[in-house]
This record gives structure tokens, sequence and C-alpha cells, in this order.
């Protein structure tokens, strides 16, 4: 029988098109409206502060949506399918070595594929050479290899991971060693002037590592191999690779700090870093530099041109890896269409992403992290300085306040709108009759120095994780799992109410830290200490879903608005960095987890014991074997 091909026109296949794209870009929207809205709603009404470049951020959103759109549908078409079938076929024809080689070059190209890896480089600009020398160099000249550094710490959690699932290895070992090496180097470090700045990257890398690609394929990998190896249950063989992915960057990046330390010199004033006596000790500062660096001028082409390499770089090098290592193990490529349309869908994304990120995600958190403060304390807007030629003095007028003080001031005419502006007479050119006037705002609760305005600030961090955190489609991903796998004991709704509790928590303390100048050591190292209990005390079970709950916290949105936010108040609040947020927001729900963990453990327990005389005197791990086979 002959089968005739229908044509169809171009109209009938962008009504096929149409519904699924939709689809697609529905996902996403509902993914980044929850945020970006309530983000909005406090910058526009809450803090009273317009937004700046309105047209570039709206578009930057915009191209967010879109930008995850394709980057997902390439991941689901191109590179899950790749990982998927490398996971089922390469331990069964080739030995432990090559898995261990595969897995380490797999964890190294999904780490340079992430689209929030992007955020790191960008975050230099921020930093300040003289304040924190180390800090300046590894964002900046040395960017790529911060960069290497996180894969390499990657890479060695893949290989540890399918490790620990073909030998069916405890996580608890693993996570006593990785934390208590990385709290004893945290502990040293912050004795270092030039380390204790770095501490705060260090601790925000594990969180920025798990993101869209790297779990994904991780996944698939440890399925396959769990599956060959018959080392236990495929559906849990993914737990703990994520847990493991976010440890071993921390170990990396710090090491990496210890290893250029020697290179910088001390913290130092604005001055004596401008200074010709200086200018030996901080040449390797000022070398290499990235050109345009620090500039805020929108460059559109260069923007897309450095956007799309990056996205082509990052995806395409990865790519070509998985189809080799087919190749190399003789199997043939499913779906070859599909697959290359998939990875064009993925370079395209990312590219998108990544101009949507320098245009909106960016944008909307550095603006607001810049205007947060004025909710407790009097802040300048250096951007929008305003000079005012041929001012005439005699404008300037007096009044008086309720204790008799007075105060000057005059009339500014603008856009059919008059403003009272203060006047401070340093700020008077005399001879080229020159006024310059910084605007100012707040404190907008309280007087400065009040707890109000910083309750306000803090309430706001707290349900922008809790909000943020619900929204990832990640995170309901994983109740599902964890209710099948707990056979109903750890209900999808409980996890998600924990995890996203821990999240807003830990965003609260990030921001508290920054606020208050807390150091990163003495907050972080004292919880981690605290998860080294509960982890003791939770059964691995528990372990694996608690550790590895962190992970789903930290999005592709969540990961750039967080981190430009943090910077911006930092920049506001005249602390050195404003790292550190990510790393509280990642261990505080990994502590609800355990601990609800813990109790629904023992609820499971006392139940167990309770209907142990109702089934014939079986025991409560037999129960709990037979539920599971149900």
């Amino acid at each position: 029988m002959n089968i005739q091909k229908k044509e169809i026109s171009l109209k009938e296949k962008f009504g096929l098109l149409f519904p699924w794209a939709r689809k697609k870009i529905m996902e996403q929207v509902s993914s980044v409206a929850t945020i970006v809205v309530y983000l909005l709603f406090f910058q526009l009404v809450v803090l009273g502060s317009p937004l700046e470049n309105s047209a570039y951020v709206a578009v930057g959103l915009a191209l967010v949506v879109a930008g995850l759109a394709f980057f997902m549908e390439g991941l689901v078409l191109g590179m899950m399918p790749l990982g998927e079938v490398l996971g089922l076929k390469l331990p069964a024809h080739r030995g432990l070595f090559s898995i261990l080689v595969f897995s380490f070059l797999l964890g190294v190209g999904a780490t340079f594929a992430e689209p929030s890896i992007a955020v790191l480089k960008a975050a230099g600009a921020t930093v300040k050479a003289w304040e924190a020398p180390l800090l300046f160099l590894l964002l900046n000249q040395k960017a790529d290899l911060l960069v290497y550094s996180v894969g390499i710490g990657v890479g060695l959690a893949v290989v540890c991971g399918m490790m620990r699932i073909m030998y069916n290895w405890s996580l608890k070992p693993f996570i006593y060693v990785l934390v208590g090496i990385a709290c004893i180097l945290t502990v040293v470090s912050y004795y270092n002037d030039n380390l204790q700045h770095l501490l705060g990257l260090a601790w925000d890398c594990g969180a920025v590592t798990t993101g869209p690609v790297t779990v994904p394929l991780v996944l698939a990998l440890g399925i396959g191999i769990s599956r060959i190896s018959g080392s236990g249950d495929s559906e849990n063989a993914g737990f703990g690779v994520v847990t493991l992915a976010s440890l071993f960057p921390i170990l990396t990046v710090i090491i990496l700090g210890w290893f250029y330390v020697g290179d910088v010199p001390a913290p130092m004033t604005e001055a004596q870093y401008n200074s010709e006596e200086m200018a030996s000790a901080t040449a390797i500062l000022r070398s290499d530099l990235p050109t345009g660096s620090g500039e805020t001028e929108f460059n559109v082409l260069a923007t897309v041109k450095n956007s799309f390499s990056a996205a082509a770089v990052a995806v395409v090098p990865l790519c070509l890896f998985l189809l080799l290592t087919l190749l190399w193990i003789r199997q043939k490529l499913p779906r070859r269409d599909e697959i290359f349309l998939g990875i064009g869908f993925a370079v395209l994304g990312m590219g998108l992403f990544s101009i949507g990120i320098e245009w909106g995600l960016s944008g909307v958190g550095n603006q607001l992290g810049n205007t947060l403060p004025a909710a407790y304390k009097k802040i300048e807007f250096a951007n929008q300085k305003i000079e005012i030629d041929n001012f005439d003095k005699n404008l300037v007028q007096t009044a008086v306040d309720d204790s008799g003080e007075t105060h000057q001031f005059y009339y500014r005419y603008e856009k059919d709108m008059v403003s009272v502006i203060p006047w401070n007479e340093e700020n008077y050119n005399a001879e080229e009759k020159r006024y310059n006037f910084t605007p100012t705002k707040g404190p907008l609760y309280g007087n400065e120095g009040d707890l109000s305005g910083i309750i306000v600030v803090l309430l706001f961090a707290f349900f922008m994780g809790y909000g943020a955190t619900l929204a990832e489609p990640a995170l309901n991903a994983l109740g599902s799992t964890v209710e099948t796998i707990t056979v109903g004991t750890f209900k999808k709704s409980l996890l998600m109410q924990a995890v996203a509790i821990g999240v807003g928590c830990g965003i609260f303390l990030g921001v508290a830290k920054i606020v208050w100048n807390i150091p990163l050591a003495s907050m972080l190292v004292p919880l981690y200490l605290i998860l080294l209990v509960l982890t003791y005390f939770s059964t691995e079970e528990f372990v694996n879903i608690g550790w590895d709950s962190a992970g789903v916290t930290t999005g592709p949105v969540t990961v750039p608005l967080v981190i430009a936010m943090g910077l911006g108040i930092g920049q506001q609040s005249a602390v050195v960095e404003g790292f550190g947020i990510l790393s509280m927001a990642s261990v505080c729900p990994i502590m609800s987890v355990l601990s609800v963990g813990i109790f629904v453990n023992r609820s499971r327990n006392v139940l167990l014991e309770n209907s142990e005389d109702e089934n014939d005197g079986q025991t409560p791990s037999s129960l709990v074997a037979e539920e599971k086979a149900s």
C-alpha cells in the first residue's frame, strides 16, 4: 500500500505550532511572573521608587521567558535523550575507569552550560579592587578560571556520586567529610583579610551549580548506572549527587583563592590604590580588564553578539562531547533530527536568556537592591546626579522646622512639575555657576537607625524567598517523587512548605548579614554544625531528600535576582561585598526538611508499632517493605 504524504500550508504549520509554543511559554511565565510581580510591586508601591530603563527591563523580562522556553525545550529534545542513552549504554560497554572519566567531563561541561553561571562573570563590576583585591581578581581577570574551578568541583562531585551509586555507599560519610573540611577552610580563611571576602562567593557557587542542565543529565546517568549495576532502586539513584555538586565547588573555589592570595595586596583605601607607591603591587588588578568594564550604557549589538557567542561556547562543546561518546561506544544516534533541533533550541534559548538577565532580571534585582536600604536609612542615587548650569543663588530660600532650625532649599521645575531641592553650599561652583545635586531617599519607615525599616526589608526578603520557591517547577517534581518514595508518609505539600519556609528564612538571614555586615563564617559554620547533628539522627532516606532539597531552590530565575539584589544592598550599605544570600538560602531548607523528616519518621514508627499487634506480629520493617511493594 502506497502512503502518500500530504503537504500542509504555512498557515496550517503555524496553526499546529502555535498551541505548543503558547503552552511552553506559559509554563515559563508562571514560574517567572510571581517573583517579578512581587519585586516590581515592592519597588514601585512599597518603596515608591520608579523603575529605571523600564523599556529595556520589559524587553529583558520577555527575553527571559522566551529564552527559558527555548532552552528547556532544547534540553528535552536534544541534551536529555543523549544523557539517557549514555546512562543506559555506557555502563554496559565500558569499564569503571571510562565511566568515571565520562562522569567528570560531563560534570565540568554541564557547569559551563548552566544559564546561571554567566551571573558570576557579571558580578565582578560591582566589586572595588582596593576593598577586596582577591575577590576582584577572581571575578574579573580570572573569571574564566573561577568558572573552571567550579566545573572541576562539579566534575568531582559527579564522579563520587556515580561511585556511590555503583557501590551503594551511604551519603552521610560524604557529608561529614566535605562539610567538615569546608567549615575548617572557612574558619581559617576568615582570619585573612583577602580570603574572608571570598567566602560569600565560594559558598554561593555551590548553589549556582545545581541548575536545569546539570541535574537532569546527572540524574539520567545515575539512573542508567543504577539499572545496569543493580545497586538499588533507580528512583533513588539521583539523590545525593545534587548534594555533592553543591559541596565540592565550595572547596575548589576556596582552594583557588588560597592559590592566588599571595599575588594580591592587602585591602586598602582608594587613595592608596591610586598612589604611585602601590602601582607595582596593584598591577595584577589593573591588567587585562575586560573592555568596557563598569559601563552602564546599553550596547545592543555587542550584548547580542556576546550573549550568543557565550551560549554557543557553553552548549555546543557539551553536546559534541556527548555525541562523540555515543560514537565511541558504537551506538546509533536516536531521533537525529530532533536532537539537532534541540541543540539549536538550547543555544538560541541560552542566548536570549543571557540578554534577558542583563537587561531584565539583573536590572530589576540591582535597582531593588539599591533602593531597599531607603526603608531604614538615607541613601543617595549617584546615577541620578543633577547638574544645573548658570544657577542663581538668589533663588535659594530658607525654611524653619518646629525646633527653630533653618534649612535652605530651592524650587526645581521639570516636566511640568515643581519639586523642592535642598541646598548645600559645598555642591556649588561659584566660578562656573554650576550646582550639583544628588537625589536622596529615606528613611521611609521610622527614623534612621530604627528597627522598623529594617524589619520591612527582612520581611520582604522572607516572602520573596518563600514565594519564589513555591513557584519553582523543580520543587513540584521533587515533592511528587518524595511522596512516592516515602509511600505517602512525607506528603508533597509538606515538603514544599518545609523547603519554601527554609528558603524564606535563609534569604531573611542573608539580607540581615548584609544589612548589619555580619561575617558569613559566624552564621554558616554554626548552622552547618547543627546540620551535621540533624544528619546523624536522620535516616538515610531523609538525608538524601533533605540535602538534595537545597538544589531545587536555586533556579535560573532566582539566582540572578538574588545575586543582583544582594550586591545592590551591599553597595548602598557600604559593605565590601554582597554575596552569601544564596548560601543561606541553601542551608536553611536542609535544616527545615531534616527536622520535619525526623518528626515524620518518628510518627511513622509509632504508627507501625501500634499496628504491629493488629497485623499478626509483623515487625515495622516488614510492614514498610509491604507498603513499598504495593
